[in-house]
């Protein structure tokens, strides 16, 4: 029996092991431990990366979400849209700060918030719109963004999955992270673009706003031991900023072998006959979706996750259970039915292996054991 992880690192790692090795060697021999030179390197080439004006390094995604929010004054009494169908720090951020999350149900087809629904949520109290680009594919802000300027609303891009992933907007190719007030990023270990321990970034093209997270993420210390406001201690590590310079030159990369793979799987699918239980997830014209994840839709879920476990083959569920049924926000009053779409991907997803070393071989062996299950 073959074995087939959901993720694997290693081998990633192996492939630029020399790289990364001199990389630390060159922070080790500085002593400069906390951001420094190669965290604002990391910033500079990133923003160049992403054409957006400013990034700011910071501890986490979660971390990146919270100082975005704490620069707009969110507070008690505000309301933050977002999805239901996402990870939980997405949601938590806003709660966190006293003000509601308002949820928005989901496209089926994409799994990202059903942009079209989001004005029907929309009250006085509402400050801010959080999108997710889930899974690796950009929400298609273009069509909220000019709403929500006349609104006078920020739009706040959560691109902790969708690294590299981009849309082509009026002829232009847009990067995630750029379009809205904020783009808030995770460099997990196990992202598109990640580190070798916790790290994250907020990108914006308001240079106000980016030297106010520049200040919260630092205690709101505007100069030695003077702070100008509560903040917080968020401050990204020179030694992931030193990896995650290695990591973004193979980016590119990494996210065309995802595609590949993910290419692959649709026409598995078909040779082994099993597109009628197994729905693989769209890419919506004008977008280059970045496959942090491969989730399909599929009959028997649970009994199908089970079975390819014992066959060797690993895979998760994101997730199973949708924010709004979340027993920490049972304040909120929402009840099951209230977002169907969510509900109904949160009981039929699932994600199959998906890194960029992964093989053909170890491809074929995943869906020929799906189709033994299936007959």
């Amino acid at each position: 029996m073959k074995y087939v992880s959901a993720f694997d690192l290693k081998r990633n790692y192996e492939s630029m092991k020399d790289e990364i090795k001199e990389a630390l060697d060159r922070v080790l021999e500085s002593q400069r431990f906390i951001l420094g030179e190669e965290v604002e390197k990391f910033e500079k080439e990133v923003s160049s990366y992403l054409e957006v004006a400013h990034a700011v390094g910071c501890g986490s995604g979660t971390d990146a979400l919270f100082l975005s929010l704490m620069s707009l004054d969110i507070k008690e009494g505000d309301e933050v849209i977002t999805t239901p169908y996402t990870f939980f720090a997405t949601a938590s951020s806003i709660a966190k700060l006293g003000a509601k999350p308002v949820f928005v149900d989901i496209d089926p087809l994409t799994y990202n918030i059903d942009t079209d629904k989001v004005v029907e949520y929309i009250t006085p109290r509402t400050k801010a719109v959080i999108v997710v680009h889930l899974f690796g594919l950009m929400t298609p802000v273009e069509k909220l963004e000019p709403l929500l300027k006349d609104k006078g609303i920020h739009l706040i891009e959560d691109c902790a999955q969708s690294f590299g992933a981009w849309r082509k907007i009026d002829g232009k190719i847009r990067r995630c992270g750029t379009i809205g007030t904020f783009g808030c990023f995770s460099f997990y270990p196990t992202k598109n673009l990640g580190g070798y321990g916790d790290g994250g970034l907020v990108t914006t093209n308001l240079s106000s706003l980016a030297e106010r997270i520049k200040r919260l993420r630092a205690h709101g210390c505007s100069g030695e031991y003077i702070h100008e406001e509560l903040g917080m201690n968020s401050r990204l590590d020179a030694i992931q900023a030193a990896v995650l310079r290695c990591r973004l030159r193979h980016v590119d990369d990494w996210n065309r072998k995802r595609r590949i793979i993910a290419e692959r799987y649709r026409l598995l699918f078909n040779v082994y006959k099993i597109s009628e239980f197994v729905k693989a997830p769209s890419e919506d014209e004008g977008s280059y979706h970045v496959y942090h994840q491969y989730v399909v839709r599929c009959e028997r879920r649970d009994d199908l996750s089970k079975y390819l476990d014992e066959n060797g083959i690993g895979t998760r569920v994101y997730y199973p259970l949708p924010l709004h049924l979340q027993p920490v926000f049972k304040y909120l009053d929402y009840r099951r039915g209230d977002f169907p779409e969510a509900e109904k991907l949160s009981q039929d997803s699932l994600a199959l292996p998906m890194y960029p070393e992964l093989t053909p071989d170890e491809q074929e062996y995943v869906v020929k054991t799906i189709a033994k299950f299936y007959r």
